[in-house]
């Protein structure tokens, strides 16, 4: 690898997420995902992380969610499990909901976060 190449090459050190409440959703997605929260700052925003990935979430006074699916979808999390069906159930009980529309049949379940954007959820091990 070149000089050039090497400057080039980057990682991803953190995602960031939006919605009306950055702190309760961070809870929701450490929960949801088995992490901690690892960080917060002030009342706005909350950083989680399992070790290796990061995701902070911030608040947003004129956060909108989209109205799936007639928006596009600028970002969404596609989130694995070994049992899809409990995971569905414990995601509902932290305060995820499930819209009607299910286009993924039965590679993948779209659940919306409390904050109205959607994720998918799909047996860990699977594609599509």
């Amino acid at each position: 690898m070149t000089e050039n190449n090497a400057a080039a090459t980057g990682a991803v050190k953190c995602a960031a997420f939006w919605g009306h409440d950055g702190k309760a959703l961070a809870a929701f997605y450490a929960a949801a995902l088995g992490w901690n929260v690892t960080q917060t700052f002030g009342d706005t925003a909350a950083m989680i992380s399992d070790g290796t990935t990061t995701y902070v979430f911030y608040t947003a006074e004129s956060f909108k969610a989209p109205d799936w699916p007639a928006d596009e979808l600028v970002f969404h999390l596609d989130l694995t499990f070994a049992d899809v069906e409990a995971a569905e159930r414990r995601l509902i009980e932290l305060g995820a909901t499930k819209p009607a529309r299910q286009p993924g049949g039965k590679h993948w379940t779209v659940l919306l976060d409390p904050s109205g954007q959607p994720f998918c959820i799909s047996a860990a091990g699977k594609n599509g």
